[in-house]
C-alpha cells in the first residue's frame, strides 16, 4: 500500500495527538511523502527525440524518509563500498543503547547519536591496537539505526569491519585469524564507560536505572558486501518498505515484519496517528549522516587503502557510475529528454 494516503488520511490526529512531541524534521518527513511524485513537488516537461511525444511529469520528493526515493543514491552507496571490499573474512559488531537511555536520546538525538557514534568507533579501534588482538589500525563502516524489526524506537550502531589492520610502523597487513574478532562481552564494559563519561561531559543527564550490563553483539559474516546490502535497506529510503503495509481499514493500519528469533513473518497493528508516529520517532536530524567510516575505510585515508589493496593484490575494477533513471516514452520507449521546469508552487510562495 502507498504511504502517502496514509499520510494524508491521519496527519491531521497525528499532529493532534502528538502535538508536545513532535519535532521539525517529522513535519517536513510527512509533508514530503504527500507531495511525492504529485504537481506539489514540481514538474518537468519531458520529450521524446524520437516521436516527438511530451508530456509533463510529476516528480519526486527527494527525502530521506520517503519510500518511494532515494533507491538510485542507495546503490551508489553500495557501489562506492563494493570499491573498499578487500579479500578478508568480515564481522558485523552492534552496540545498542539501553532500554533507560531511549528517551534521553530521542529528545536529545545530534548530540546522544554522534556520541553513540563516537564511543563505538573508539572502541573498536582501541581493541584492534591492543596487541593482546591485532595490534594494528583497523576500518569500520558504521551505520546507525534507531529502530527494530517492529519499528520501536531503539538506538544502535552496526559496524561492519575487515578481518584485519594496517601496522603503521611496518606498513604491513595484520590478518585476523578465525571466525572471532574481539571478546564482546569486555568491548561491551569499555563501551558502556566511555559513553556515560561522554554523556556526563556533554551535560546530559544520566538515567538513575541505568544497567550494569549493557549489550554489545559481534560475529562473523563471511564477505562483506551481503552485510553491506542488508545495512543500506534503511540508509536512504526510510524504515519501512511500503510492500510491508498490508491494510488500513477502520482507522487502523496494519504492517508485517520478520520476528528475528524465529524467522517468521508477524503482523502488527495500530491506530492511524499512532503508526505515523512510530515511523516518525526514526527521522534523523537535518543533515545528520546516518553512516560513517573510520580508520583506513575514511574518505582521508585513501593512500592507506591503497596501500592495503596492494598488499592483499586487490584487483581494482573500474566501477561504471549508474545512471540516474530517465523517463522512457509511453509510445516507443524510447528515454525521454527533460526540457523545462516548473517548480511546486509551495515552494514558490
Amino acid at each position: 500500500m502507498d504511504l502517502a494516503p496514509i499520510v494524508d488520511q491521519y496527519y491531521d490526529a497525528f499532529t493532534a495527538k502528538y502535538a508536545g512531541s513532535i519535532l521539525p524534521g517529522h513535519l517536513r518527513a510527512l509533508n514530503s511523502i504527500r507531495r511525492c511524485r504529485t504537481p506539489d513537488s514540481g514538474e518537468v516537461y519531458v520529450q521524446c527525440p524520437d516521436c516527438g511525444q511530451a508530456q509533463w511529469k510529476p516528480m519526486s520528493c527527494g527525502h530521506r524518509n520517503c519510500p518511494k526515493c532515494q533507491n538510485h543514491e542507495a546503490s551508489q552507496w553500495i557501489d562506492r563500498q563494493q570499491a573498499k571490499l578487500l579479500p578478508v573474512s568480515y564481522f558485523m559488531a552492534t552496540f545498542t543503547l539501553p532500554f533507560e537511555f531511549r528517551p534521553l536520546a530521542f529528545y536529545h538525538q545530534k548530540e546522544v547519536y554522534s556520541l553513540l557514534f563516537s564511543c563505538t568507533a573508539s572502541t573498536l579501534k582501541d581493541f584492534g591496537l591492543n596487541p593482546k588482538n591485532l595490534g594494528v589500525e583497523i576500518g569500520l563502516t558504521m551505520i546507525l539505526h534507531t529502530h527494530n524489526r517492529r519499528l520501536d524506537f531503539h538506538p544502535h550502531t552496526h559496524v561492519v569491519v575487515p578481518g584485519g589492520g594496517v601496522d603503521k610502523h611496518t606498513r604491513q597487513w595484520k590478518k585476523k585469524e578465525g571466525k572471532y574478532l574481539f571478546n564482546k562481552k569486555n568491548m561491551a564494559k569499555v563501551f558502556r564507560a566511555r559513553f556515560l563519561e561522554a554523556v556526563n561531559q556533554a551535560g546530559l543527564h544520566v538515567p538513575k536505572a541505568a544497567p550494569k550490563k549493557w549489550v554489545v553483539d559481534c560475529k562473523y559474516v563471511g564477505k562483506g558486501l551481503s552485510s553491506l546490502k542488508y545495512l543500506s535497506r534503511y540508509l536512504y529510503r526510510g524504515v519501512i518498505s511500503e510492500r510491508n503495509i498490508v491494510s488500513n481499514q477502520n482507522g487502523r493500519v496494519t504492517f508485517k515484519y520478520i520476528k528475528s528469533r524465529t524467522k517468521k513473518p508477524r503482523c502488527r497493528t495500530l491506530d492511524g496517528e499512532d503508526f505515523l508516529h512510530l515511523i516518525m520517532q526514526h527521522v534523523l536530524p537535518k543533515g545528520f549522516r546516518r553512516v560513517r567510516d573510520y580508520g583506513f575505510l575514511h574518505g582521508n585515508a585513501k593512500k592507506m587503502l591503497s596501500l592495503v589493496q596492494i598488499i592483499l593484490r586487490v584487483v581494482i575494477e573500474q566501477i561504471k557510475q549508474r545512471a540516474r533513471p530517465v523517463f522512457k516514452c509511453p509510445c516507443c520507449q524510447s528515454p525521454m529528454l527533460v526540457i523545462k521546469f516548473r517548480r511546486p508552487l509551495w515552494e514558490s510562495g
